[in-house]
């Protein structure tokens, strides 16, 4: 997929502001750069592994490329699949994403269509333009974005100037973030660049702590999860934010491993392939930051 194999990342930081800044929503699905050549659609994810087979409803982002004057592009942008009240939901896309049967992808895709969310040109009549400003190609994306058609298939969404505003924007919207671009920024592909800055919305929820993972440490992680009518209902490990300090201070606790326990977080050892222990007295409590629920009802990224 010449000229671009991986897309350029954002890194993690505060909101930066200043006349030298775009800013961007920034969408929870999954990110994606589309080659349209020879009348053709080809897809790739973030690691180089193609996924056109997954989305045929976005086949027609070639006759919509070809109406707006160019031969051939390579895009930039998120697939997200939005709900009933227009915001990505991540939990409707999981069923989406790893489909490889084209029979079950078109159904999926007359049911629960995607939308592409292209928020970047890297090339346009067979000319790389990653070199050029990040303003000029944004400039050049929203020029042909009118002329791509897509009955809501694909889109170009807004930049924004005022970063404060956006963030806050975001928010309200209950949308992942925001992502501010450097307007003199070229494209680096497969870079985590400070050019691009991605600010999250994280959230915070109160869990019960019914047991730990055993790896590298003796507290990898505390598995957490909520009350239920028989017992407690799983809500994912938790990893990062456990000090050196709060290992030696806290856990795990002693005594038998997990199989002499009931599981109390409603699955069994294979699922940690043997690693993960229960404990079947007083439950401690847990605040978890996270970015979302994902399909099964587990967090993703959590902290404690």
């Amino acid at each position: 997929m010449p000229p671009v194999l991986r897309p350029m990342l954002a890194t993690a930081a505060e909101l930066p502001v200043g006349p030298e800044w775009a800013y961007e929503f920034k969408w929870d699905g999954v990110r994606a750069l589309a080659q349209i050549s020879a009348g053709r659609v080809r897809l790739f994810a973030r690691s180089g592994a193609e996924i056109t087979i997954a989305y045929p409803e976005l086949a027609g982002l070639a006759a919509g490329v070809a109406e707006a004057g160019l031969g051939d592009a390579v895009l930039d942008g998120e697939i997200v699949l939005l709900d009933a009240t227009g915001k990505p939901s991540f939990m409707a896309l999981a069923e989406r994403m790893h489909v490889r049967d084209r029979g079950r992808a078109r159904q999926l895709a007359a049911s629960q269509p995607v939308t592409y969310m292209i928020f970047d040109i890297l090339s346009a009549n067979g000319s790389d333009i990653c070199p050029v400003p990040y303003v000029e190609r944004r400039d050049l994306l929203e020029s042909i974005g009118p002329h791509l058609g897509g009955d809501g298939r694909w889109v170009v969404p807004p930049r924004f100037t005022d970063g404060e505003a956006t963030l806050e924007a975001a928010h309200a919207m209950a949308l992942e973030g925001v992502v501010a671009k450097r307007l003199n920024s070229t494209y680096k592909p497969g870079w985590r660049s400070i050019d691009w800055v991605k600010i999250k919305h994280e959230r915070t929820g109160d869990y019960a702590v019914g047991g730990w993972r055993v790896g590298r440490r003796a507290l990898s992680a505390l598995l957490i999860g909520v009350p239920g009518p028989a017992g407690l209902i799983y809500r994912g490990r938790v990893g990062g934010g456990i000090s050196a300090a709060v290992e030696r201070d806290r856990g795990p606790p002693g005594g038998p491993r997990h199989d002499d326990f009931d599981d109390p977080l409603g699955f069994g050892p294979p699922h940690f392939g043997g690693r993960g222990e229960f404990g079947n007295g007083d439950l401690e409590r847990a605040v978890a930051r996270y970015e979302r629920s994902v399909v099964d009802r587990h967090l993703a990224h959590p902290l404690a």
